[in-house]
């Protein structure tokens, strides 16, 4: 399960870094720039729901050693 999120942090890291060379900073919200910041957005959401997962992974484990 580690490897799947850092596998999938990657890619979202990769798909913002991506994302973030096609933004028009002067037309932020139009055509390609727009699909960019929602791109970009849903990566960073996918990001915390990953390391979310992590953490809880992490917790569960520490309950089960009690």
């Amino acid at each position: 399960m580690k490897i799947f999120t850092i596998v999938l942090s990657v890619i979202a890291i990769g798909l913002i870094i991506f994302n973030a060379t096609k933004l028009n900073l002067e037309a932020l919200f139009e055509g390609e720039s727009y699909t960019a910041i929602l791109t970009i957005i849903a990566a960073l959401c996918a990001i915390i729901l990953l390391q979310i997962l992590r953490i809880s992974k992490k917790i569960e484990k520490l309950n089960k050693q009690r």
